[in-house]
């Protein structure tokens, strides 16, 4: 039988093989190696901190069980505490004068199961203001099971898929390794070595080879995997609090992965599958579970508080729905924050986004684009009442933000979301306004999603917060709070909130950028006469409305003192006082103490660059900054004031910008620069140097002249081109 292989060609090619899998297998363990490495380091933590917390429990309470222990014999030996005795050993103990053996193995196992105990409580807090060596070598191998995470998936996957092929065929291929071994195999045999070695020859020439041989350069890339843990976790803190969620249960906080869920409706919820091939972030463990309670319930009413992620809950779940071929949905907002809907979910997944706002040809045209070719929809409460959509045109999933808006059947808005309610197959209301003591509102929202569940609650008054209560509306209502979920407590959630400009607004931008003068560009709807006409002002008011709501005071910042004084005729009963650069430090530590001491939804006002240095305002936990600055150092000070050793709550930061304007360009001109500039070693340094320059600014402004003069130039012949349209159907209608 003739060979179409040598032998040597047989046994390199069953050598390669064998080398390959060895790679792949040494590969697959690196993963199992980093997560030995995360759980001996986070026991390490949890043994440390026990053993501090050890220390605060007294040596008296060694014979809290009055089992005769004497304890002034062992102050006199110079243990004070649980910890003191918990270092030392049985022998050591039982070699202090009075105490006996058996009294010795008595102490240690009171100190020793009170130190397990102990363990149970202690909670990893992911801050970078709570840098040790034990807290940074859980996030650096955290971040490298993450890292290894990406290869071995890829590596599992081939072994699972190839392997028991492979195997068979080195077997199968034996005989073609040498002469002896031929010549005693029999044809049968023969032809099998053969067609192994044709297998194994095509495995290497496949996906399998290419693959396999890419994970030897994947082990070199672990091998020499390093990292800064603390810039890391600047960067990516999801990341790290999933892996070290997934791999060490509790150290974050709570092991309950029900999030508030009673059991049964949580272990049904768990099981729903979220597809998230589109989507482009990482979803938090309480975020998933809000994403599956959404998907599984179908029409419910999502009150997580501020800064938990509604909105990304929101777009994972369109786009899992988008995955099992659902084509069309909308989201319905305020006004003041469509812009801000566009540009989320624009970041967050794929989905196509149409707009439906602005004039009546803007939204038919753009209505029309959404019923023929699908997308999310996003439009505001006061537009759905051009939602004329047919009888019998269904969509995969309706999204109403801020639902406390239609509270009351009696309005319009209310009537208008009812009937396009009608044509969703899902339905998610979304609201960060506490609605377990306003029932009554409660019960009109629920009413739209579950009628059942709402005559159920209907006139509840004296339970509302029992457990019975809490079940009852389980299946509707879900929300979270942040010390429920955020266990690590982020210091520091940013948001960019985005507005549109009104017809004045433009007029009075348009009138500054002709003038040239720079400060007057940047005051972009700050400038118009009337604060009820300033999208920047109407969403302030909404952030401060909310913080209050939630229970929070607000630090208002900007560069300009105009501005300022509109912010505080706007905010007049709740604004405590304005700092600036004439007000006497003696009159400023008035009014932070002043603004220490006042109620919930308390606004504080600041020219960033007075009061954005040099002060402790802990008390604010909510900080708006009310026009991109041109450092970042400028506005990371500012923050600072709020975001500081001592500050209780996560500190929330709305940038405010105007869509369509210098905004826009200033923001992307200091991402860039500040992307560059993070290679720094010290970043403290490269924020100091990232700032926009004199020539920066110019070309900035001569984009936004450049911007209009296109837009009118358009405008203007679109109106002529109708004009033209409009005289010849008159001629031919005369005709």
């Amino acid at each position: 039988m003739r060979r179409e292989f040598s032998f040597s060609d047989a046994r390199n090619l069953i050598r390669l093989h064998k080398n390959l899998q060895y790679n792949l297998v040494s590969l697959n363990n690196k993963q199992d190696e980093a997560r030995v490495l995360l759980e001996h380091v986070a026991q390490k933590y949890i043994s440390n901190q026990a053993i501090r917390m050890a220390k605060n429990v007294s040596i008296v309470e060694v014979n809290r069980e009055k089992k005769g222990i004497r304890v002034s014999i062992l102050k006199n030996a110079g243990f004070n505490n649980f910890a003191d005795v918990f270092k030392a050993s049985v022998y050591e103990l039982s070699a202090i004068r009075g105490i006996s053996e058996n009294g010795a193995i008595e102490i240690k196992r009171v100190v020793d199961e009170t130190v397990e105990e102990l363990k149970k409580r202690v909670k990893l807090k992911l801050s970078l203001s709570n840098k040790s060596k034990d807290v940074e070598d859980i996030i650096r191998f955290a971040f490298l099971y993450r890292y290894t995470n990406q290869f071995t998936k890829v590596s599992n996957n081939l072994a699972d898929k190839y392997f028991p092929v492979i195997e068979s065929a080195v077997e199968q291929a034996k005989p073609a390794k040498g002469f002896l071994r031929w010549a005693f195999a029999s044809d049968e045999n023969r032809q099998r070595a053969i067609e192994a070695c044709r297998l194994l020859s095509d495995i290497l020439t496949g996906e399998y080879g290419q693959q396999a041989h890419q994970s030897v350069e994947n082990l070199d890339k672990i091998r020499n995997f390093s990292c800064d843990p603390w810039d890391e976790l600047r960067k990516n803190p999801i990341q790290c609090a999933n892996v070290i969620e997934d791999l060490v249960p509790g150290l974050l906080g709570s092991v309950d992965d029900f999030y508030g869920l009673p059991e049964g409706l949580a272990g049904e919820v768990k099981k729903q599958p979220i597809l998230s091939d589109g989507l482009s972030c990482q979803l938090r463990r309480y975020q998933q579970l809000g994403v599956k309670y959404i998907l599984h319930q179908k029409r419910v009413l999502l009150g997580d508080e501020m800064g938990l992620g509604k909105t990304v809950q929101a777009i994972a779940s369109m786009v899992s729905l988008r995955n099992e071929g659902g084509t069309h949905f909308i989201v319905i907002c305020p006004a003041s924050i469509i812009v801000n809907w566009c540009k989320e979910i624009k970041r967050f997944s794929n989905l196509r986004v149409v707009k439906v706002h602005g004039s009546q040809r803007d939204r038919e045209f753009a209505l029309q684009d959404w019923m023929s070719n699908g997308g999310v929809a996003v439009t505001t409460y006061e537009m759905t009442s051009y939602f004329n959509l047919p009888d019998n045109f269904e969509f995969s999933m309706i999204t109403v933000d801020e639902a406390h808006y239609i509270k009351n059947p009696e309005t319009k808005r209310y009537q208008n979301t009812k009937l396009i309610l009608n044509h969703a197959n899902n339905i998610l209301f979304m609201t960060g306004t506490a609605l377990e003591n306003k029932v009554s509102e409660m019960v009109k929202l629920i009413k739209l999603l579950q009628p059942d569940i709402a005559a159920e609650i209907v006139g509840t008054r004296s339970f509302v917060l029992s457990d019975l209560f809490k079940e009852k509306i389980a299946p509707v209502y879900y929300r979270r709070k942040r010390e429920d979920v955020l266990f690590e407590l982020p210091e520091l959630i940013e948001n960019k909130s985005w507005c549109q400009l009104n017809a004045e607004e433009e007029s009075e931008y348009e009138k500054a950028l002709m003038s040239g003068n720079f400060h007057a560009i940047r005051r972009v709807s700050w400038n118009v006469d009337d604060m009820r006409n300033s999208s920047k002002a109407k969403l302030l008011k909404e952030i401060v409305e909310e913080a209050e709501l939630e229970e929070r005071k607000v630090l208002i910042f900007s560069f300009y003192l105009d501005t300022l004084h509109k912010v505080v005729d706007a905010f007049s009963n709740k604004c405590i006082g304005l700092i600036n650069g004439s007000v006497s430090p003696e009159k400023r530590i008035k009014i932070i103490e002043e603004f220490d001491n006042a109620p919930a939804g308390s606004v504080l006002v600041s020219q960033i660059m007075s009061g954005g240095t040099g002060l402790n305002i802990q008390s604010a936990s909510v900080v708006v900054i009310c026009e991109p600055q041109l450092k970042p150092s400028t506005e990371n000070q500012a923050i600072s004031r709020a975001y500081r050793m001592g500050q209780s709550r996560d500190v929330i930061v709305y940038h405010l910008l105007a869509e369509k304007t210098i905004d826009e360009g200033i923001t992307k001109v200091l991402e860039n620069k500040q992307e560059i500039f993070n290679r720094f070693a010290d970043e403290s340094v490269a924020a100091q140097k990232v700032e926009i320059d004199e020539k920066t600014l110019g070309k900035l402004v001569d984009d936004e002249v450049n911007r209009i003069s296109k837009s009118k130039d358009n405008v203007k012949n679109v109106s002529e081109e109708i004009e033209s349209k409009v005289e010849n159907n008159t001629k031919n209608e005369l005709v």
